[in-house]
């Protein structure tokens, strides 16, 4: 498994000098399994245009372009990018379409159908060219033949939110963005008028028993891609339910949870080039992650998982 950063960046595209090093563009993964001659996309941010433009370029002779796009979820930073993904104008084109069911009465179709449409692009679903099938998922462990395995995890997210993890000859590929810890959303103050006992109980131990889950999700991956939009002191002084995890913890859960490489991601579209180098010298040192190689990831870096 060959995995490739095209988009690195949470919120909104950051073009500029001042993240020339990390990228500017939004989310978009792919993972090339050579030997199954499997290609897989995770999210369409602004990255998957230029990944689009890549595939088009590079294949061979008139073969069609096949492939496996699974979305997080489908706020807008995670699908920006799909309308300008040139291999859905090929009528060859193969494309697979994943994503969680985030309304009950609309389907992935549907919602993503929504930004492709005259009120928001020129050219309709309808109107595109290449062969499509939208795929709705829960949480759960599926087969996607030629060996690889794929289990999707539910992320504490405002939308509903999928962690993906892939696995292909004792090769794990995990990804968990955008998400943050679990915790107790009842009060457990005592003093407080609607503080009831059994409540803060129940609650703090469903989020124990959620963090808990999400560890042994990723456990034992090879290389996981985790949300790292913050740092501590950020997140705990007025981003709590934001949906973003910060640097510190996904680290920490890293460790914990026996992962060889930790890519952190989603970088805050405020976070510069030389701040995420500061932080990258403040943070990617084994005296503080131990045996776990962590890095930030940066747009177009290439890794053999």
């Amino acid at each position: 498994m060959k995995l490739k950063f095209w988009g690195v960046r949470g919120g909104i595209p950051t073009p500029g000098p001042q993240t020339v090093t990390y990228g500017g563009n939004t989310l978009c993964l792919e993972l090339e399994i050579s030997a199954a001659q499997r290609r897989i996309i995770i999210d369409a941010g602004s990255g998957i245009r230029q990944l689009g433009n890549c595939l088009i370029q590079t294949r061979s002779g008139r073969n069609p372009i096949s492939a496996d796009l699974f979305l997080t979820h489908t706020h807008v930073d995670h699908i920006l990018g799909l309308p300008f993904f040139a291999p859905l104008y090929l009528p060859d084109t193969q494309l697979n379409i994943y994503g969680p069911v985030t309304c009950e009465e609309e389907s992935l179709e549907i919602v993503l159908g929504t930004q492709l449409s005259y009120r928001y692009f020129p050219v309709r679903q309808t109107e595109l060219a290449a062969d499509i099938e939208y795929l709705n998922l829960q949480e759960g462990h599926f087969d996607l033949g030629d060996g690889i395995k794929l289990t999707t995890k539910y992320l504490n997210h405002p939308l509903l939110c999928f962690g993906y993890r892939f696995e292909y000859r004792r090769k794990v590929f995990c990804t968990a963005y955008d998400t943050e810890p679990f915790r107790n959303v009842f009060s457990t103050d005592p003093k407080d008028p609607v503080y009831d006992e059994s409540m803060a109980r129940e609650g703090e131990l469903a989020a124990q028993t959620e963090n808990s889950r999400m560890q042994d999700f990723i456990r034992g991956a090879d290389l996981l891609v985790y949300d790292a939009h913050y740092l501590q002191n950020e997140y705990e002084t007025e981003r709590i339910g934001w949906g973003h995890t910060f640097i510190e913890y996904a680290i920490d859960i890293a460790k914990k949870s026996q992962v060889g490489s930790l890519a952190l991601f989603h970088h805050d579209p405020m976070r510069t080039d030389s701040e995420l180098d500061e932080l990258s010298e403040r943070f990617c040192h084994a005296t503080y992650t131990a045996d776990t190689e962590v890095f930030f990831a940066r747009e177009g870096m290439v890794i053999d998982v």
